[in-house]
């Protein structure tokens, strides 16, 4: 069972966005700060939501506990709900203890066809053996299923926050980048496992690969057609695509889009519209700024290219906003990715957007 925050009551679920929408400002972008830091509690990162059935919504992250924020430091998957459409949120619960030899991280929200929920997440026992696990829940996120075990290589894995797709054949895809040993042989490729029977079994698809550190943190959307798009961090100055006609089985060579990137990973969601919305870093060397972008021909061409975050977080590198997830909502688009911060710390902040804004 979960903590006393996610068991409110339908009546004050109704009362509380209620009150919410009387408040207005129902169409402005508005953004904070949702899960902020600690000394004990450094990085609050990797995160995905999905609405519940009574208009909540659910968010689960990646909460590092002790004094270090590195991606091998402990942490478990953390939740939180909201009943104002993301504007404040309950206390923090514990989603999934850490039960990996060094952390449990990178969680994933789906709602299934079968209308369950599905619960994806990494377990990272060594720097040689990290593995994504699917548990399901039938009531809404109130119990949770027997593990299974998506990736079975004893690999270390990247499978990112959110990135778990279904398609509409039923066929469930974990999009995956592998690696023997992360810091001896830093160099990824990509492929997706995936499941024909609801996520009980599955199996590996044909791996992708490029030059430098490889094809990595890959992120999947169906198209209009039927085919699949992967996108690929890379360190070659883009984000690489590459489409699969099979659901995922097989992969044509990837190919460099027109999007600039660092070594940083894409997002990417179908909107209401549909049209795509891609999220990524618009810079060759660093993680800001924070930019969306729409396409209306399955990711040939994008526009209406702007920036949400622009402003240099610290002095490293690498620190800026990233590890996004997407969420449409009606009428709007909520996102989360983390905020590096002073002190090698990074939080976890939502910005929603109206989805008029995106066309503006």
């Amino acid at each position: 069972m979960l903590d006393a925050p996610f068991a409110l009551s339908t009546g004050l679920v109704i009362a509380l966005a209620a009150l919410a929408a009387a408040a207005g400002g129902m169409d402005e972008m508005f953004g904070l700060i949702v899960c902020p830091t600690s000394q004990q509690n450094p990085r609050n990162s990797e995160a995905s939501m999905v609405d519940l059935r009574d208009g909540r919504l659910l968010l689960a992250y990646s909460e590092f506990y002790g004094a270090d924020s590195s991606d091998h430091a402990k942490a478990r998957i953390a939740g939180k709900v909201s009943s104002d459409g993301g504007r404040t949120w309950s206390d923090a619960f514990i989603l999934q203890d850490n039960i990996g030899g060094l952390n449990v991280m990178s969680v994933s929200l789906l709602r299934l066809n079968s209308g369950e929920l599905a619960m994806v997440y990494l377990v990272k026992n060594s720097l040689s053996d990290c593995r994504a696990y699917l548990r399901k829940s039938a009531d809404e996120g109130q119990n949770w299923s027997e593990a299974v075990c998506c990736t079975p290589p004893e690999w270390y894995h990247c499978v990112n926050n959110d990135r778990v797709v279904q398609l509409s054949t039923g066929r469930i895809l974990v999009p995956a980048s592998h690696t023997d040993h992360v810091e001896r042989n830093y160099h990824f490729r990509s492929c997706c496992y995936y499941s024909d029977d609801g996520g009980a079994t599955w199996q590996k698809g044909a791996d992708v690969d490029l030059p430098g550190t490889g094809a990595d943190e890959p992120a999947v959307v169906e198209l209009t057609d039927g085919r699949v798009m992967m996108l690929l961090r890379t360190d070659l100055g883009r984000i690489y695509a590459c489409h699969s006609s099979d659901g995922g089985a097989t992969w044509t060579a990837p190919e460099a889009t027109p999007l600039v990137s660092p070594a940083s990973p894409a997002s990417i969601k179908r909107l209401p519209t549909g049209d795509l919305l891609i999220v990524w870093n618009n810079s060759p060397d660093r993680r800001v700024p924070l930019t969306v972008a729409l396409s209306s021909d399955d990711g040939e061409t994008w526009h209406h290219v702007k920036d949400i975050e622009t402003e240099p977080c610290a002095e490293r590198l690498w620190d800026g906003y990233a590890y996004t997830s997407i969420l449409p909502l009606g009428e709007r688009v909520l996102l989360t990715y983390y905020v590096a911060q002073a002190g090698g710390q990074w939080a976890l902040k939502l910005t929603s957007l109206p989805l008029s804004w995106l066309y503006e």
